[in-house]
C-alpha cells in the first residue's frame, strides 16, 4: 500500500512498523470517540433505567466530554515535554479500566465519576494521535494519513449512534462500556510493542500554572453553559477570569502550555474557530435527534439508529473528494461549501412535521453528512498546514479540543434547554425544547459559515498580493 512504501529519505518509520502504529492510533481513536457518541443513543433508555430526569442522564455523555476537553491541551503538553509513547499508554490503560468501571457502575453518581475518568483517559490518547502520525509518516505521505485520521473521526462519531442502538435493542446499556475491554487490551499491547519511545531532548519544565488555568476555563465555560441564574453568573466570573489570566500567563511563559506564536497566522485561528462553532452545532443535533426519535416520535432504540446511517454514508461519499478538491484547489473554499450544505441540512432538521416517514428523516441527514464531510478535511489540512512543524502537535492539541469542546458546549445547551423548557418533574420531555436546540444549532453552524467565509477573504487578499 501506499501508505507503507518507503523511499530514499523517507523520515519517520519503515513500512512496517508505520502500519503497527497506525493501527494502534486507529483502534484507540475509534474506541475514544465512540465512546464519546455511543451512549447518545442509550440515554433515554439510561434515564428511565436509573430514575433519572433527561437534564441529569445528559451527564452520562457530558461527564466524558468534559473532561476530556478540560485535559487535551495538558496532555499535549506532556507529550511534547516527555514524549508520546508514555502519555498514550497511560492514557489506553485508563481508558480501558474505567471502562470495565462504567459498566459496574451501580448509581447514577457512580456513572458519572467513572465517565469523567473515562474522559481524562481518552484525552491523553486523542490529543496527541495526529503528533504520533506525523511522528511516523514521512512529511510526502503526511496529509494522505492526516485524512485518513479525520475521516475516521467525522464517520465513527456518526456510525457511533448505530452502534450503541444495535448494542441497545440484543442487551443492555452496561455492554455500551464492556466492549472495549478486549479491543483496548489489545491495542494496549500492540501499541506498547510499536510505538517509538522518545524523540525529544526538550528540558523544560511543565508549565503547572498554565495547565490549571486551562482546565480552569474550560470547565467554568461547560459548568456556565449547563447552570441557571446566579450559578451561570458565578461561573461564568470564573471562565472570565481564568482566560484573562492563561492569556496573560502564556504570553509571559518561558515555555507555556500553548504557545501563542501559533495564533499569529490569522488562518489558522479561523480554522480553529470554524471548527467549534461546526462541532457544537454536531454537539447538540447528536444528542437532541435521539430524544426527539424516542420521546416524541416513539421510534425503538434500534431504529433511532438506523435513523443515523445516511449521515455517515454521506461523510464517506463526499470526503475523500473533498480532500483531493482542497489540495487543488482551496481548502478554505472547499470547507466553506460544505459548511453551506450542513446548514441546509440543520434546517430540514429542524423543520421536521409532527409524524414523519423514515425516508424523510434519513434525506435530511444525509444532507447533514454530505456538507459535514465536505468540511472537516479541508479544515483540518487548513489547520496542520498553518503552523510550524515544531508546533504541530500543539496544533493537534487545538483541533481535539475544538471537536470534544464544542461538542460538550452542545450537550451542555440540550441539558439547559431541557431543564429550562420541560414540565417540572423533569420526567416528561418537552418537544419545543428538541425543536429549538435544533434551531440553536442551525444559529451556529451559521456562525461558522461567516467565520469560515473570512478566511476566504484573507485568502483572496493573500492572492491580491502576491500578485
Amino acid at each position: 500500500m501506499t501508505l507503507f512504501s518507503y523511499q530514499p529519505g523517507d523520515d519517520g518509520l519503515p513500512g512496517r512498523e508505520r502500519a503497527r502504529v497506525m493501527f494502534a492510533v486507529m483502534m484507540t481513536t475509534l474506541m475514544g470517540v465512540f465512546d464519546g457518541t455511543m451512549i447518545n443513543i442509550a440515554l433515554p433508555s439510561m434515564a428511565q433505567a436509573m430514575h433519572v430526569p433527561a437534564s441529569y442522564a445528559v451527564w452520562f455523555a457530558n461527564g466524558y466530554l468534559l473532561a476530556a476537553a478540560m485535559t487535551l491541551m495538558i496532555f499535549a503538553s506532556l507529550a511534547t515535554l516527555y514524549g508520546t509513547r508514555p502519555i498514550f499508554l497511560a492514557g489506553l490503560a485508563t481508558f480501558t479500566l474505567t471502562s470495565l468501571g462504567c459498566a459496574l457502575a451501580t448509581t447514577p453518581e457512580m456513572l458519572t465519576g467513572m465517565r469523567v475518568l473515562q474522559g481524562i483517559g481518552g484525552a491523553a490518547t486523542l490529543s496527541i494521535a495526529p503528533a504520533i502520525l506525523r511522528s511516523v509518516f514521512p512529511g510526502r505521505l503526511l496529509g494522505r494519513v492526516l485524512g485518513l485520521h479525520a475521516l475516521l473521526i467525522a464517520s465513527s462519531t456518526t456510525v457511533a449512534p448505530v452502534l450503541g442502538g444495535a448494542i441497545l435493542d440484543i442487551l443492555s446499556w452496561q455492554w455500551l462500556f464492556a466492549i472495549n475491554i478486549i479491543p483496548g487490551s489489545v491495542a494496549l499491547l500492540l501499541a506498547g510493542k510499536a510505538l517509538p519511545g522518545k524523540s525529544t531532548t526538550e528540558k523544560a519544565a511543565f508549565d503547572a500554572l498554565g495547565a490549571v488555568l486551562s482546565a480552569m476555563l474550560l470547565g467554568a465555560m461547560i459548568m456556565a453553559a449547563n447552570s441557571l441564574n446566579f450559578a451561570a453568573v458565578c461561573w461564568g466570573i470564573v471562565a472570565l477570569a481564568s482566560t484573562v489570566l492563561f492569556i496573560w500567563h502564556i504570553r509571559r511563559a518561558p515555555a507555556p502550555l500553548l504557545p501563542p506564536a501559533i495564533f499569529s497566522n490569522g488562518r489558522f485561528t479561523l480554522a480553529a474557530l470554524t471548527s467549534l462553532a461546526s462541532f457544537i452545532s454536531q454537539g447538540i443535533t447528536f444528542i437532541a435527534l435521539p430524544f426527539l426519535f424516542q420521546s416524541v416520535y416513539g421510534y425503538s432504540p434500534v431504529v433511532s439508529a438506523l435513523l443515523f446511517i445516511p449521515w455517515p454514508i454521506g461523510i464517506v461519499l463526499i470526503a475523500p473528494h473533498a480532500g483531493r478538491w482542497a489540495d487543488t484547489i482551496s481548502a478554505p473554499l472547499i470547507s466553506t461549501i460544505g459548511l453551506a450544505i450542513f446548514v441546509v441540512g440543520l434546517i430540514l432538521l429542524a423543520m421536521l412535521p409532527a409524524a414523519p416517514s423514515a425516508w424523510d428523516i434519513c434525506l435530511r441527514s444525509l444532507v447533514c453528512g454530505i456538507g459535514f464531510g465536505c468540511f472537516q478535511s479541508p479544515n483540518n489540512r487548513e489547520m496542520l498546514s498553518n503552523v510550524s512543524r515544531e508546533h504541530a502537535s500543539y496544533a493537534s492539541g487545538v483541533l481535539s479540543v475544538a471537536r470534544t469542546f464544542g461538542q460538550c458546549l452542545g450537550a451542555a445547551v440540550v441539558a439547559i434547554l431541557l431543564t429550562i423548557m420541560s414540565p417540572e418533574t423533569g420526567q416528561t420531555l418537552n418537544e419545543r425544547a428538541v425543536h429549538f436546540a435544533l434551531w440553536v444549532a442551525v444559529a451556529t453552524s451559521v456562525a461558522s459559515v461567516v467565520c469560515s467565509l473570512s478566511r476566504l477573504r484573507k485568502t483572496q487578499a493573500a492572492v491580491n498580493y502576491l500578485n
